[in-house]
């Protein structure tokens, strides 16, 4: 089992190297952070789990910004995206950029995506939510033909490019991208089709989603034991909760924690005490 910590870092928070070296320095496993370019102020699309969007939301930093700053200060921790809103990002732009990342970390990025759920949001990138999925499994497959061929070119619904040059390649080949969310019969087919494994968020109906996700690889004629499966969970971690992850199928544990730099020392202690079997 792995451990790793998810945070949205802030401008008003902990600078973002500091909660990554404390995760290294903890024999921590990973550090994932997610993306919102703006939070529209109407606020007419409820937030999942939340209603109105905290305030850590609303100021949250660049997500590969802070990765790449993170890069810089650590040397072993995976560093994730968790996730990032593939369909309002130019794919072009957001391969290099990814790219890039993990050519100067040394292979270390971890791509989540994710389809959003703030439709305004989405609407000021010029974004129908309606087809928010289909632009997002494009987007990755648009960007990994960037990552994979020399000669690289795509022509799909929603982007088309001619055959071009882009580099870096990434290290990692492939590059692992991970779906998030709720286990949808669409996020299943995605990752089935293209991805390393899936991002829940919480561990409620853990063990049957991961069930009913390995029969759908497995139908894809990929090998289900080779998924990843690494539930966002809030909340104090406890022996007893990763206990009952692992059983579940999960294969890591992003525990969130808080952007201030007090509360995420007294969070990443808890959760090292764990991971090196010393709390109870």
């Amino acid at each position: 089992m792995r451990f790793s910590v998810t945070v949205v870092p802030t401008d008003r928070g902990a600078p973002l190297i500091d909660i990554a070296r404390a995760v290294e320095e903890r024999g921590l496993d990973g550090l994932w952070v997610p993306d919102h370019t703006h939070v529209p102020t109407s606020q007419r699309t409820p937030m999942p789990l939340h209603g109105e969007v905290p305030e850590r939301y609303r100021r949250n930093l660049e997500p590969l910004t802070c990765l790449a700053m993170a890069a810089a200060v650590t040397s072993r921790i995976r560093l994730g995206t968790g996730v990032l809103l593939a369909a309002q990002r130019d794919p072009i732009v957001t391969a290099k950029a990814l790219a890039t990342i993990d050519d100067q970390s040394g292979g270390r990025l971890a791509l989540g995506v994710g389809y959003g759920w703030n439709v305004e949001e989405m609407a000021d990138h010029g974004i129908d939510p309606g087809t928010r999925r289909a632009r997002t499994r494009e987007h990755v497959l648009a960007m990994r033909r960037l990552w994979e061929d020399d000669v690289a070119s795509y022509a799909g619904r929603f982007v088309s490019f001619a055959p071009c040059w882009s580099w870096p390649k990434p290290v990692q080949e492939p590059l692992p991208v991970f779906i998030g969310g709720a286990p949808t019969p669409v996020a299943f087919d995605h990752i089935a089709e293209f991805g390393a494994g899936w991002l829940p968020v919480g561990g409620r109906h853990l063990g049957d989603n991961v069930r009913r996700l390995r029969d759908h690889v497995a139908a894809a004629g990929r090998d289900p034991a080779t998924l990843e499966v690494i539930p966002f969970t809030a909340g104090e971690l406890s022996p007893a909760k990763v206990d009952a992850l692992r059983a579940a199928g999960a294969t890591e544990i992003a525990v969130d924690v808080a952007p201030d730099w007090s509360a995420a020392r007294t969070a990443l202690d808890r959760i090292a005490a764990i991971a090196n079997g010393q709390a109870r």
